[in-house]
C-alpha cells in the first residue's frame, strides 16, 4: 500500500533533523584524525608532582594525566595508544599551531592573550598563584615583604606575567624552563621564592616538607584548559563534553583526591565547564 504523502514527508524531515544534530567532525578536525588512526598526539608536562610526572618507569602519572587519558578515551583512543610529548609552558601556542601534539593538557591557564592562538576546552580545574619558599621563611602576607627578594618562575607562564606586572622592578625574576629547576635554584639558596600555580607548587612542597612550604599569598586565579588548535570547534566541542562526563560521573573528583590530596592542598569544587574557554 502507498505510504501517504505528509508520511514521507515527515520521514523525511525527521531524517534530516537527525542529520543536523548529529553532523559528522571536519576532515582536519583532531576528532577525525584520532577515529581515523586510534592515536592522539597530547602534550604533557613531565615534572609537576600530582598534576603530570614522568615516573621511573616511564608512567606518565598525575591529575592533568587522567584528565587527558578520559578525554582521550572519548576520542575513541585507547589510553596505551597516547603519545605522550613533553610540552614546557614556553612551547604549549607553538606546539598546537605547528600540529606538534593535538592537544596540551598541561596546568594550562586560559587567558585572552593565549585565545588569539589557540582555543580551550574546559576550565577544567581552578587554582591560584602561590609562593613556594623555605620553612624557615618569615610569613609572607603582602607585596611589601617581597620587595628586594629573588624570585624563580617557568618561562612563558602566566606567572611570570604576574610577577612583571604587579612587582616590576621591586623583584628580581629569575625564569627557567621548568618548575623543577625553579625548585632546584630554592633549595640552592639562588632564588628566594619560587612562583607559580599552588597546585603546581603543593607538590614539591609535598616531596620536601621539611624544607619547602606554601605561603598562602594568591597572587591570581589560574582556570585550567585543554589546549586545543585554533578553529577547532569540534574538537572544543567534543572535549567540552567529555570533561563534563569526567565531572559528572565522579572520576574527576576521585582524581583529584588521589593526586593532588596527599599534597595537603584544599581540594576545589569542579568549576562550571563551558565558562571560560570560548
Amino acid at each position: 500500500m502507498r505510504r501517504p504523502t505528509f508520511l514521507v514527508s515527515a520521514l523525511m524531515l525527521a531524517s534530516t533533523l537527525v542529520a543536523c544534530t548529529a553532523p559528522e567532525a571536519a576532515e582536519d578536525s583532531i576528532v577525525t584524525r584520532a577515529s581515523d588512526t586510534g592515536t592522539v598526539t597530547i602534550g604533557i608536562r613531565i615534572d609537576q608532582p600530582g598534576l603530570s610526572e614522568r615516573t621511573v618507569d616511564g608512567r606518565i602519572v598525575g591529575f592533568d594525566a587522567d584528565v587527558a587519558r578520559f578525554v582521550a578515551e572519548e576520542l575513541g583512543v585507547a589510553a596505551e595508544d597516547i603519545v605522550w610529548r613533553e610540552t614546557v609552558a614556553a612551547e604549549r601556542e607553538s606546539a598546537l599551531s605547528s600540529g606538534a601534539v593535538d592537544m596540551v593538557v598541561a596546568a594550562y591557564s586560559i587567558t585572552d592573550s593565549r585565545r588569539q592562538e589557540v582555543s580551550f576546552a574546559g576550565p577544567y580545574y581552578e587554582t591560584g598563584q602561590d609562593l613556594l619558599v623555605h620553612t624557615a621563611t618569615e610569613t609572607i602576607s603582602g607585596t611589601a615583604q617581597l620587595r628586594g627578594r629573588t624570585l624563580c618562575s617557568p618561562s612563558g607562564s602566566t606567572s611570570s606575567d604576574t610577577v612583571r606586572e604587579r612587582f616590576g622592578d621591586a623583584v628580581t625574576l629569575v625564569e627557567y624552563t621548568r618548575v623543577s629547576e625553579c625548585v632546584t635554584a630554592l633549595l640552592a639558596g639562588r632564588v628566594d621564592a619560587v612562583t607559580t600555580d599552588a597546585a603546581i607548587l603543593a607538590g614539591h612542597a609535598a616531596q620536601h616538607p621539611e624544607l619547602l612550604r606554601l605561603s598562602g599569598m594568591r597572587l591570581s586565579t589560574e582556570r585550567y584548559g585543554v589546549g586545543l588548535p585554533r578553529g577547532d570547534t569540534d574538537a572544543r566541542a567534543a572535549v567540552t563534553a567529555a570533561l563534563r562526563l569526567m565531572i559528572d560521573s565522579g572520576s574527576w573528583r576521585v582524581s583529584v583526591e588521589r593526586n593532588l590530596g596527599p599534597s595537603g592542598i584544599e581540594i576545589p569544587d569542579p568549576p562550571t565547564v563551558g565558562s571560560g574557554g570560548r
